[in-house]
């Protein structure tokens, strides 16, 4: 539709009263377009995180259940300096009816340096609980493994990897922060909710999961290598969790053999943050709870930890409890 002649007058005043104005601010606080340009980039800017003293990469090994070979296990993952999580079922402990589980008296120098977690006080499966009884597993096996190890514990793995929104629900307010399936995702990626903590994958992917099935345990061997070896070769900020029973290594000593060599594969990177899992919890919601400006020059991290980041490739260091600012 064609304008009148008088409303293109009014219009084309308007704009120039606009520019006069723009122009008049600019002169006042001294600010210039390529200023406000240059704002608005960086309020654009993207922010990634990185582990603890900038690596890009994190490994978590993680098994279940803490069977006596958990001894072995814990000895070979000293060797190489790893650090794994436990998860205990502290009513089996001492006990030999399904299989032989470790001394309760035992628990505390063995997983020294690494992280005791809740299993469940029995290993039931969860899901087809009551919602009491499903609060009595996760308390009971919470209060006697602190009682043994003497520091909050704080994390878990399911019984069976199984869990439904009833079980989620029935946690709340149970000091459980972070709870792992058995649900691989053979990805790398950080888990956007802790409760529903998907792994990576299995020891040795499916290999051995079947007896006399030497094709199909070459195949999930062969997966299994070529997932660490993506890890360890991508650019890409990455968590490796790797889970599993020590009792599945059994008196089989190819299998020893085996696991001793991933954990030589993984063992002594300066790109890799080795970390028990609850560590890794704690430092992502540090990050997550970084203060920004909305321009993104300033920071504030109101954590106990140093929080690592990087914004146009410069690598920052906000240490624990500071206000600092960003030039990039």
């Amino acid at each position: 539709m064609k304008l009148p002649a008088h409303f293109k007058i009014l219009f084309q005043h308007k704009i120039q009263l606009m520019k006069k104005t723009t122009i008049l601010f600019l002169l006042i606080t001294g600010t210039s377009f390529s200023q406000i340009n240059s704002e608005i980039a960086k309020s654009a800017v993207n922010i990634e995180m990185l582990f603890p003293e900038g690596k890009s990469k994190a490994l978590i090994l993680s098994y279940d259940d803490g069977a006596n070979q958990d001894r072995k296990l814990v000895e070979i993952m000293n060797k190489y300096h790893l650090i794994g999580t436990f998860h205990l079922n502290s009513n089996k402990l001492g006990s030999d009816k399904d299989f032989n589980y470790l001394k309760k008296e035992e628990i505390k120098d063995l997983y020294k340096g690494h992280e005791v977690s809740v299993h469940s006080a029995n290993h039931p499966n969860l899901v087809v609980l009551s919602k009491i009884d499903i609060i009595y597993e996760i308390l009971e096996d919470r209060k006697e493994l602190e009682r043994l190890v003497g520091y909050p514990v704080r994390g878990m793995a399911y019984p069976f990897g199984n869990t439904d929104d009833k079980v989620i629900e029935a946690m709340n307010g149970l000091g459980i922060e972070y709870a792992r399936t058995v649900g691989d995702s053979y990805n790398f990626e950080i888990p956007k909710d802790f409760l529903k903590w998907f792994p990576t994958m299995h020891q040795f992917a499916k290999a051995y999961w079947e007896p006399n099935q030497p094709e199909k345990d070459k195949k999930e061997l062969e997966l299994f290598y070529k997932k660490i070896d993506d890890f360890l070769q991508t650019k890409e900020l990455a968590i490796l969790d790797i889970w599993g029973h020590s009792w599945e290594f059994g008196n089989d000593q190819n299998k020893w053999d085996e696991g001793e060599k991933f954990f030589k594969l993984l063992a002594n990177n300066e790109s890799i943050y080795y970390a028990k899992q609850i560590d890794l919890v704690d430092y992502i919601n540090a990050y997550r709870n970084l203060k920004f400006s909305v321009n993104k020059t300033t920071v504030t991290n109101n954590s106990k930890f140093d929080v690592y980041i990087k914004i146009n490739s410069v690598l920052f260091n906000v240490m624990a409890g500071s206000t600092m600012n960003l030039n990039y």
